[in-house]
C-alpha cells in the first residue's frame, strides 16, 4: 500500500499561518516535519504542540520547532513560507545548510520568489500559487476558513513527485503547464483585495458586497490585467475585464469570512507584502510604460499605514 512508502523528512522555513498550516497538515499525516520560527512559536509548539482549528474541530498535532536554519540540514522537501520581502536575505541565511537534492517549494504571495530563491541560494526552488484563508490567533495555533490547495509547475517527474507528495497529506495540488500564469492570476486576486481588506478594515465577504468596493476591484484589475498584456503574460481562464473580474470575486466568495494577510499584518505592525502584490504592479508597469494609479494609490496608502503601526 501507498501508506508504507517513506516520507521525505519535511522543513518548513518561516512558520507563521501559511507555513504552520501546510507543515501542520504534513505532521499530522505523519511526515518527520520540522517548524522553523520565531522563538515564541518554537516554545509554543514544542511545550502544547501545534494546534490546528478546523470547521471540523480542533487538533493538537505532536511537532518539532526549532529557531535554527541549521535545521534543514537533513530535509529533502523545504517549504518555503517567509514573507515575500525576505526571500532573499532567508535563502542566503538557509543555502550553507540546504543539502544539494533537496527541493524547496515557495509558499507565497508575489510571482518572483522562485527565481531570487535560486539566485541566493542555487538550489532548486519550485514556485506554487497558494490558495488558502489562515490566520493565527496566538503562537503554536493555526485558525484555517477555507481553502488549502496549491499550484506548483512547470510539469516534470519532480513536480510530478512533489504534487504526489503534497496529495499523500490531505493537501490537493495540480501541476501547471502555466505557472507564470497561475502566479500572475493569484498576484491579481491579491492585488484585488489584499490592500482594500486591510485599510478598510474589512473582511473579504464585506468587499464582494460593497458596490464602490466593486467598482475599486475592476479598476484594479484592469490595471492589473494591462500590465500583464504588456508583459505577454497569458493569465489562464481570465482575458477580458469580466472574467478577471470573475477571478478576484470568486475568491472574496469562497473565503468570505477572511481578513487578508496585509490586513492581519498591519493589525499586528509587521511589515506587510505590499512591494510584491500593488507595489509590483506599480513598478511592472512603470517599467512598461502602463499607467497603474489605483494600484500605485493602494501601493502608497499601505506603505504609510505600516509607517504609522512602527511609530
Amino acid at each position: 500500500m501507498s501508506e508504507t512508502r517513506e516520507w521525505p523528512r519535511i522543513a518548513v522555513v518561516g512558520a507563521g499561518a501559511v507555513g504552520g498550516y501546510f507543515g501542520g497538515m504534513f505532521a499530522r499525516a505523519g511526515a518527520p516535519t520540522v517548524f522553523i520560527g520565531r522563538k515564541h512559536f518554537a516554545d509554543a509548539v514544542n511545550s502544547n504542540g501545534l494546534i490546528l482549528d478546523k470547521s471540523a474541530g480542533q487538533e493538537r498535532i505532536r511537532a518539532k520547532a526549532t529557531v535554527e536554519m541549521s535545521a534543514v540540514r537533513d530535509c529533502s522537501l523545504i517549504l518555503f513560507c517567509v514573507k515575500a520581502n525576505d526571500s532573499s536575505s532567508t535563502a542566503k541565511q538557509m543555502a550553507p545548510f540546504v543539502r544539494p537534492d533537496a527541493t524547496i517549494v515557495c509558499l507565497q504571495n508575489g510571482v518572483d520568489n522562485a527565481e531570487r530563491v535560486r539566485a541566493a541560494a542555487s538550489v532548486l526552488a519550485i514556485p506554487a500559487a497558494v490558495y488558502v484563508a489562515v490566520s493565527v490567533p496566538e503562537s503554536g495555533r493555526v485558525n484555517h476558513l477555507a481553502r488549502g490547495d496549491l499550484i506548483i509547475g512547470p510539469p516534470s517527474e519532480k513536480t510530478t513527485d512533489i504534487a504526489k507528495v503534497f496529495e499523500r497529506a490531505g493537501i490537493p495540488c495540480r501541476v501547471s503547464d502555466n505557472i507564470e500564469g497561475e502566479l500572475w492570476l493569484k498576484l491579481l486576486r491579491n492585488c484585488a483585495l489584499n490592500a482594500i481588506s486591510a485599510l478598510g478594515h474589512a473582511r473579504y465577504g464585506q468587499i464582494a458586497q460593497d458596490t464602490d468596493a466593486k467598482q475599486l476591484m475592476q479598476d484594479i484589475v484592469d490595471e492589473v490585467l494591462a500590465v500583464a498584456r504588456a508583459a505577454r503574460i497569458v493569465l489562464p481562464g481570465t482575458d477580458d475585464r469580466e472574467s478577471g473580474m470573475a477571478a478576484a470575486m470568486e475568491i472574496a466568495t469562497q473565503m468570505a469570512d477572511a481578513f487578508s494577510s496585509t490586513a492581519q499584518d498591519l493589525s499586528r505592525g509587521r511589515p506587510t507584502e505590499i512591494d510584491a502584490l500593488n507595489g509590483y504592479i506599480a513598478r511592472r508597469g512603470a517599467e512598461l510604460g502602463v499607467p497603474v494609479p489605483v494600484n500605485h494609490a493602494l501601493f502608497t496608502l499601505v506603505k504609510l499605514a505600516e509607517q504609522k503601526g512602527s511609530i
